[in-house]
């Protein structure tokens, strides 16, 4: 079982899609494929069980199969960050210890939501999730759906805690990301987590990037990574515009559905979302491959696998 420090997982880590059957029930055959889809692609490692992977619309149990199926699919070759976060702390450290055991090398964690709880509370669940398990804990910051918004001065406190060794930063505000960096400096890993700012999240200082869209176009992301390295900033943000340009898309039809949809276009089944999400009618469906159509069109020479299977 090999875990890799927190400073050598970098670069494009998916947040990873969860398959599920008609039925909803969990696709063990679907994930599998989904993982070596992944790794043949050439993307750094999986982020489990997180917004992307529908993690809140599944038992605690199914959220630990999940874990149990990727890892082993994994076989090693990449690392994996589980998300364990929850409004129930003891909830979220059932979920750690499991995670843990199966050999994730980091966990993550929304702060709890939903009661409106205070810093203080907040900050002992952090410390909880840190004191019964050995891992880096990563906190993931996305106050657009948790409606908990820790600021600067929030994130320096609560990575006084043994574990917390670094942040999913999943917000447009990266003058709070590089703030972050400053203050924390290279030990403290950061993760950019919106997609849409990739570019900008990397140029502020971020060390990798963790999304959603990187299950249907890892490339675009990877190439945009390759192209900070290359000193090319107009390339980087060629590529940023046409993956912003597919997000936008996505969002018109609902952005998780639709992203199942694209990784059914790609050959990879993902299967359906969790009810309360609906499924895309035969209509909508012929809709989104017009507009993805439509931009195959428009961005000339370069090329993206989504828009050349639709």
């Amino acid at each position: 079982m090999k875990r890799w420090n927190l400073n050598e997982i970098k670069g494009v880590i998916p947040a990873l899609v969860t398959p599920f059957n008609e039925d909803e029930s969990l696709s063990e055959e679907k994930v599998r494929h989904l993982v070596d889809y992944l790794i043949d692609v050439g993307v750094n490692g999986f982020y489990l069980t997180g917004s992307t992977g529908e993690g809140f619309l599944m038992d605690t149990w199914e959220r630990q199969k999940v874990v149990e199926i990727a890892i082993d699919q994994v076989k090693d070759r990449l690392p994996v960050i589980v998300h364990v976060g929850a409004i129930s702390t003891k909830t979220t450290v059932e979920l750690a210890r499991h995670a843990y055991e199966c050999g994730a090398s980091a966990i993550s964690s929304v702060p709890p939501f939903y009661y409106r709880f205070s810093f203080d509370e907040i900050y002992d669940y952090y410390k909880d999730i840190s004191d019964a398990v050995p891992l880096p804990l990563i906190i993931y910051n996305i106050a657009a759906t948790t409606g908990v918004d820790m600021g600067v001065n929030a994130i320096i406190r609560l990575e006084e805690i043994d574990n917390v060794k670094g942040i999913k930063f999943t917000s447009t505000n990266h003058y709070e990301l590089q703030r972050i960096r400053e203050k924390l400096g290279s030990g403290f890993v950061i993760y950019s987590g919106t997609d849409e700012m990739a570019l900008s999240g990397i140029l502020m200082g971020a060390d990798g990037v963790i999304g959603s869209s990187y299950n249907c176009m890892p490339e675009v992301f990877m190439n945009i990574l390759k192209a900070i390295e290359e000193n090319d900033i107009n390339k980087a943000r060629g590529y940023q515009t046409i993956a912003n340009d597919i997000i936008e898309i996505f969002g018109r039809y609902n952005y998780h559905v639709s992203l199942k949809q694209a990784m059914q276009w790609l050959g990879v089944d993902c299967g359906r979302n969790r009810r309360p999400f609906k499924s895309l009618k035969a209509e909508e469906v012929e809709a989104l491959r017009t507009d993805l159509s439509r931009l195959k069109n428009k961005i000339g020479s370069y090329t993206i696998k989504i828009l050349e299977v639709i």
